[in-house]
């Protein structure tokens, strides 16, 4: 181990509280700009089809760049990228500010900021990932994770009731500019006061092409023992999340009022949710196999999303969104702690872009069936059916050998885990 590195693991909590404290100010920013123009949406044009074409201005452009930000992400400074890709989007939502100001406030303008965003989501997810193994010890990376999904979701909590205050006293505009001014304190934060050294092959002579870098990524995944199985998985699972995911505001909107408050409510109860089950996963760490705990968390969400479905009155509505925001850092913690455990340092970056390619093209391709369909079935139906597939293919997922014995705790190099 070198200085550097004995150094790294020295400082490691000082390190994850400089990078989670600008990741998650960075993200409050954010999440009052893609609520006030999600609603902004909803409320305007009511619209299952506007709706479907704001997700996918919203996913095609990541899902198109990871290819690129994973290659990104294993050759160059991971830290860089994740400033970059802020400073992109704190741009592309000042323009949009003054653009507003000065009386042009069409849809589209919507639209294209959409696409903008995830352009640099695209860059700064697959960096995101990758980088918490540099900072964090393996052995912490769970409660880590698990501590970010909460802060995630007090984000998700505080962000609602802020953009929907600020849209009933001042316009969206201001919300625009609060998100460039909370982009600039994050960068700041994240340039001067962390320090974190390149990785391996960041620091190496690069030999091949970008093309060949993420062949190899593609390579590595076919011939890994686990991870073309539990990607394709995913791809089923997000096209199956997608009316829970993005029609519910609408729904909300149809079957009980067309009321802010309603819609903050939503939003509010999936953040409590969300705080809770972060605390729970960080506190708890899961089964011993994560692949149990990941199906746990499947199974609630396929049975809340039926419940979405029929609740008759909007409490019981809200607390099945209350109970799906428990399940998704059950979910997304072993899940990604497990990539983060298993793969090759070096191609850590092309595997959380692959993933990100898989997660926001599904969800679109999920939109593309089911917003149209919103317009002329009941989102109602669209849930209870979905749900159903969910807890299917949740026990689809548990009786997969290969997967159940990738689930188990990490006790070889990741390169080791190959065939």
């Amino acid at each position: 181990m070198t200085p550097t590195d004995e150094h790294q693991k020295k400082h490691w909590k000082r390190d994850i509280i400089i990078f989670l404290s600008s990741q998650t100010l960075s993200l409050f920013g954010s999440s009052l700009v893609q609520y006030a123009i999600m609603w902004y949406i909803t409320l305007t044009t009511k619209s299952g089809m506007m709706m479907t074409l704001f997700i996918v201005c919203g996913f095609i452009p990541t899902f198109l760049l990871s290819p690129f930000a994973g290659v990104w992400a294993d050759r160059f400074n991971r830290k860089h990228l994740i400033w970059i890709a802020d400073a992109m989007i704190a741009i592309a939502t000042l323009l949009l500010a003054i653009t507003f100001l000065l009386g042009y406030n069409e849809i589209w303008l919507l639209f294209v900021i959409a696409a903008v965003r995830a352009l640099g989501a695209g860059i700064q997810a697959p960096a995101v990932g990758a980088i918490l193994p540099q900072i964090v010890p393996e052995d912490k990376l769970t409660k880590v994770n698990g501590i970010n999904g909460s802060l995630q979701a007090l984000m998700m909590f505080v962000a609602p009731i802020v953009s929907a205050t600020l849209l009933t006293m001042a316009t969206i505009e201001a919300i625009f500019f609060i998100d460039v001014v909370t982009a600039a304190i994050a960068i700041f934060t994240l340039l001067v006061f962390l320090k974190i050294p390149l990785h391996k092959k960041a620091s190496d002579t690069q030999t091949t092409s970008y093309l060949e870098d993420f062949k190899q990524g593609l390579s590595y995944i076919k011939n890994h023992s686990f991870l073309k199985t539990f990607f394709i998985f995913f791809a089923f699972f997000f096209v199956l999340m997608a009316p829970a995911a993005f029609l519910t505001p609408l729904q909300v909107t149809r079957s009980f009022g067309d009321d802010y408050w309603r819609l903050t409510a939503i939003e509010i109860a999936f953040s409590i949710g969300m705080m809770l089950g972060g605390a729970f996963i960080a506190s708890w760490g899961g089964f011993r196999n994560k692949v149990y705990t990941m199906t746990i968390a499947n199974l609630i969400m396929g049975v809340c999303t039926i419940i979405l479905g029929i609740a008759p009155l909007f409490w019981i509505y809200l607390a099945a969104m209350a109970v799906f925001g428990v399940a998704v850092p059950i979910f997304n913690t072993p899940t990604t702690v497990l990539l983060q455990e298993k793969v090759d340092p070096d191609y850590m970056g092309r595997i959380f872009g692959v993933f990100g390619m898989i997660s926001t093209s599904m969800m679109p391709i999920g939109m593309l069936i089911f917003g149209p369909l919103s317009d002329v079935v009941k989102i109602e139906g669209l849930l209870i059916g979905t749900g159903l597939f969910m807890v299917i293919l949740s026990i689809v997922f548990i009786r997969n050998k290969r997967l159940v014995e990738a689930g188990m705790p990490a006790t070889k190099d990741a390169s080791q885990e190959q065939k």
